[in-house]
């Protein structure tokens, strides 16, 4: 899921890797598919992987849906243009009298059910000031995290990762897995009293699923089929009792889609009543004061300094709920989050100063929960960086620069809780929907494959091999070397990197930073707060970034069809 604004680290593994070519051609064209060609010369032609990923949507046989990913998987790193670092764990502090918290592989944490000993009122720090609030247009994790807990789907996860139904009373599902039946409970209602019903998620996907919306998580609605007019084929039984949905092909997951923030209801009167709102859809929850449906209501909110949510008596579990006030500290400066923390004035922190990780490593309030994730960078295709290359010599170009990254440095010196180095970006542990684990050896498949490219040898051990190599690349990509390993003044190298703020954030920046020197190029960091930073991301305004994705549920698809063209996720420009 979502862009993480936070230092976490993995604990996972990896297994050695070698580059190659893989092969396409047995992909077909999938009729229908969205037509896209690469924007600059440099760039890599991108309508093969959108009827990929088409085809894997469609694919029914689970043996070969899981070929047709790891093809996916291979076209993209070919690129060079993800250059993963390290898989996703997560690190916050927690008082020890504050119990009932817990989170998912996801990244969503849950306060709704917590328990702060005497006081009714939990303290926190989660990030900076959140980008968006409202569930279709949110991408982030900890806008995320606001958003679970002040609405709530048909689904929602519990406290040990299972999907359990939340609005839903109940569920079938038809024999071929192509239809599914909702049966709400009875007297849900919206936070200020209205009736909540199934037109609301009528109302709701729908307007997630349209263009106009421009909701960067639209192609996730791409499971359901379509009616004549375009609309989503899902109906609500006359009284709002039942939600009935029609799928284009079989979804296992599809009750995890049903339990993340993107298919969460919206009430549609607030939100067409604000000013603006077709020009800006997400108008309505840009301040305090909006109707939810989940634990706690946006109750004040004084931008970029704190935000107050109060409990929601409307809540179908609201005799659950023990915790009355949600107070947050609005900060990127994990230096006075930390002080804030340790002075007693917060009661939960979901970042910490770099150079504090190592003292609170045996600390009982310090929690690393495990995280299905990449931290990577990420190259703009469409970049000026690449003018004058062809897209072999682009891509040659960007995974010789990978290859110069230290990443058991950045595991061990800046990470420091056990991660070890990523070197695709589909992350270690994530299943395959076939049975097994996508990144284990089986018949099928040798992971990574032999005949695949753009893959990181993960051992630094391989140091001096990698950095031959590097240059290599970067010598098939146009630019001469001096006779001892530098960049010749002929063909200079410079590279603007963007990153929000946060020591970790920076610190490997800098690391980057030195190992692009090792042969003269030249790395600038930018800096900004987060969602101006995601905003230029998103915006293609730079030649490198950093990045990071959690998945939004326990399948390689989700990390493949973001990258299509037309997804509003795709931040590395592919086919833009």
């Amino acid at each position: 899921m979502k862009r993480k604004n936070m230092m976490a680290f993995a604990l996972a593994a990896v297994t050695a890797l070698a580059s190659a070519s893989a092969a396409f051609a047995d992909v077909e064209p999938v009729e229908g598919a969205d037509v896209a060609s690469r924007s600059s010369e440099a760039a890599p032609e991108w309508q093969e992987y959108n009827n990929l990923i088409a085809q894997i949507k469609m694919e029914t046989d689970t043996a070969k849906r899981e070929e047709l990913m790891h093809q996916a998987e291979d076209m993209l790193m070919d690129t060079g243009a993800i250059v993963p670092l390290y898989y996703y764990n997560d690190i916050y502090l927690q008082k020890e009298n504050v119990t009932g918290i817990y989170s998912n592989n996801y990244g969503f944490k849950y306060f709704m059910f917590a328990d702060a000993g005497d006081s009714t009122t939990l303290r926190m720090n989660l990030a900076s000031e959140p980008d968006k609030l409202d569930p279709a247009l949110n991408t982030t994790v900890d806008g995320a995290c606001l958003v679970v807990n002040s609405f709530e789907g048909l689904c929602a996860y519990d406290a040990e990762g299972a999907v359990v139904m939340a609005l839903a009373d109940d569920y079938t599902v038809s024999e071929d897995g192509m239809s599914y039946v909702f049966t709400l409970k009875d007297d849900l209602k919206w936070s200020d009293g209205s009736e909540l019903n199934a037109n609301d998620f009528v109302y709701a996907w729908n307007r997630a699923a349209d263009p106009n919306t421009g909701a960067d998580y639209a192609y996730m609605f791409d499971a359901i089929a379509k009616k004549d007019d375009g609309t989503l084929d899902i109906e609500a039984s006359e009284d709002g009792k039942t939600l009935s949905i029609n799928l284009t092909a079989p979804c296992v997951y599809f009750l995890d889609l049903c339990a993340f923030p993107a298919y969460y209801p919206v009430p549609q009167a607030y939100v067409e009543a604000a000013e603006g709102w077709e020009e800006n859809p997400g108008a309505w929850a840009q301040e305090a004061g909006f109707v939810s449906n989940g634990a706690y209501v946006l109750d004040s909110w004084t931008h970029n300094e704190s935000m107050v949510y109060k409990k929601n008596p409307n809540y179908y579990r609201a005799d659950e709920v023990k915790i009355e006030e949600l107070q947050l500290m609005l900060s990127a400066d994990d230096t006075a989050i930390f002080a804030a923390y340790n002075s007693g004035d917060l009661d939960f922190a979901d970042t910490v100063p770099n150079d504090e990780i190592q003292n609170l490593l045996d600390n009982p309030e310090f929690h690393i929960v495990d995280n299905l994730g990449t931290y990577y960078a990420g190259f703009n295709v469409n970049s000026p960086l690449f003018e004058g290359k062809t897209p072999e010599q682009a891509a040659a170009m960007r995974k010789g620069l990978s290859l110069l990254i230290d990443r058991d440095y950045i595991a061990e010196n800046i990470g420091q809780t056990g991660q070890v180095p990523a070197n695709t970006f589909i992350p270690a542990g994530m299943a395959d929907g076939n049975g097994g684990e996508f990144r284990v050896n089986d018949d099928a498949y040798t992971y990574p494959d032999e005949e695949a490219v753009g893959y990181y040898d993960a051992s630094y051990d391989a140091y001096e091999e990698n950095l031959a190599q590097a240059i290599e690349l970067l010598k098939e990509a146009g630019f001469e070397f001096t006779d001892d390993g530098m960049l010749s003044d002929a063909t200079p190298l410079s590279i603007t990197y963007i990153t929000n703020d946060g020591t970790g954030h920076v610190a490997i920046a800098e690391a980057l930073q030195q190992d692009f020197a090792a042969i003269g190029a030249n790395l600038t960091i930018e800096t900004g707060e987060w969602n101006v930073f995601l905003n230029e991301r998103k915006a293609g305004n730079y030649d490198m970034a950093r990045n990071g994705w959690l998945a939004d549920f326990n399948d390689p698809i989700n990390m493949l069809e973001m990258w299509t063209t037309e997804s509003g996720n795709n931040d590395c420009q592919f086919g833009k």
